[in-house]
């Protein structure tokens, strides 16, 4: 099929990327001329693992472009896919660039024969894709929705695996509003032999943020027991944790072995969740109960226990150890998760504000992120110090504290920390597993040597 993408950004470029390895020819389409630039020299504008060698793959091949042109990429297409930024704003999502591409879609096909079919991508809440949208386009075109076909297509990567996650996935959801975005939805994904969930567009948009929703859920509720485990001293979460998962509920064997699916992954108590997802789709669908007339108090809880979670970082340090006033203290990981540059949101953020307003001074590193964390926030904290080289640290800091769970981050088990106290908010080791003097994390408060 011949398809436009509007957007360049994680889901934008990782499906139009995948969707033309499967021999689509695809066009992105991006305002940004600098974005579009790089793109076309395939080198995309944000880390992504695998991305580089497939866009260079696909550009080689003929199948893929990046464009600034709207029109002009519409007018070799059969379909539009929306997917552009939903940003919060002030707890609802902002619709904004959605609109805009939409009045440019409508716009479009006011004067041409090609009345293409819009499938949105982005995440909006219900009732955007077939009020919102489909009155736009109308309104814009002087046409009815029967004219293009409209559908909604909901993404489901996650940062660090998204290559994998978009060629393998467990189900894609077809929203559609009527049979043209069926038909399309159908050829677009025809490569892939998973199970297809077809259902009208506000079902689509729904299931998108349950699943968001639910998966945060574990997050927030694991933080807020390891919390009480940590407080009531000499209770190892890990081994809590391992007990509740062995119930074949969680944890069904096959075979007689246990399967271990990866929600197991969220029930592993750190210090929150954060990137563009889960923050805003949460925050999203509780303003949307507000407008409904519901009282959201376990969603609004999620929030609440998350915001909370990186600043209990600090607080569990001073609760056991001391004030960390005038401490030096290296910080590993900025990124919100590994295998990604992004910051949006990070935990780590949050710890850093926390250490920074105690007046202790604090050294960053990330392998890929901070230059992303000098742009986003750099100048809130003048004073921190960043580093290229983590190892060479060690000696001048008395608190080392992982925020992020990069791999490189395991030689610590190599490197001399004997007289150090180590905060690992990601569980990257186990307590035995490296030989510090004082060893914490949440869900663990066993009594340590002093510094």
């Amino acid at each position: 099929m011949k398809i436009t993408i509007v957007g360049t950004g994680y889901v934008g470029l990782i499906t139009g990327v995948c969707l033309s390895s499967k021999g689509h020819k695809v066009i992105n389409v991006d305002i940004n001329t600098k974005i579009v630039e790089c793109i076309n020299k395939s080198e995309p504008h944000f880390h992504e693992k695998g991305l580089p060698e497939l866009l260079k793959k696909v550009i080689l091949n003929k199948n893929f472009s990046a464009s600034t042109s709207l029109e002009k990429a519409l007018n070799v297409s059969e379909v539009v896919i929306v997917a552009v930024g939903t940003p919060s704003k002030n707890g609802d999502i902002d619709l904004s660039y959605v609109k805009s591409v939409s009045e440019k879609i409508g716009t479009y096909m006011k004067t041409s024969k090609n009345k293409i079919c819009v499938i949105i991508k982005s995440t909006v809440i219900p009732g955007t894709t077939d009020h919102i949208i489909k009155n736009i386009i109308e309104k814009n075109s002087n046409l009815v929705h029967t004219d293009f076909g409209l559908g909604m297509n909901p993404e489901f990567l996650k940062e660090g695996s998204a290559i994998y996650d978009f060629m393998n996935p467990d189900r894609i959801v077809f929203g559609y509003e009527d049979d043209k975005a069926l038909n399309i939805l159908k050829n677009l994904y025809k490569p892939w032999d998973c199970k297809k969930i077809l259902v009208n567009t506000r079902t689509a948009e729904f299931i998108k943020y349950a699943n968001n929703t639910i998966l945060a859920s574990q997050i927030s509720l694991s933080n807020e027991l390891s919390l009480l485990a940590s407080r009531l001293t000499k209770v190892d979460f890990t081994k809590v944790i391992d007990g509740v998962q062995s119930d074949y509920r969680w944890n069904p064997k096959y075979e007689n072995k246990s399967i271990k699916p990866e929600i197991l992954s969220y029930q592993i108590p750190g210090c929150g969740y954060g990137g563009s997802c889960f923050p805003k789709d949460v925050e999203a669908i509780s303003a949307l109960g507000l407008k409904k007339g519901i009282d959201m108090v376990m969603t609004n809880a999620i929030t609440k226990v998350n915001s909370k979670q990186p600043y209990q970082v600090v607080s569990l340090i001073e609760q056991t150890y001391g004030s960390i006033k005038s401490k030096k203290i290296l910080l590993l990981g900025l990124s919100f998760k590994p295998e990604t540059d992004d910051v949006r949101e990070s935990p780590s953020i949050k710890i850093i504000e926390s250490i920074y307003n105690l007046d202790a001074q604090i050294t960053v590193h990330d392998p890929i992120a901070l230059k992303n964390f000098k742009k986003k926030v750099g100048h809130i904290f003048p004073k921190i110090i960043s580093t290229s080289n983590w190892k060479n640290c060690i000696d001048q800091n008395e608190i080392i504290i992982i925020a992020t769970n990069w791999d490189e981050y395991r030689d610590l088990m190599k490197l001399n920390v004997s007289r150090k106290l180590i905060f690992d908010c990601r569980r990257l080791f186990k307590p035995d597993e490296i030989e510090c003097s004082q060893y914490l994390t949440f869900g663990y408060n066993f009594y340590s040597k002093p510094l």
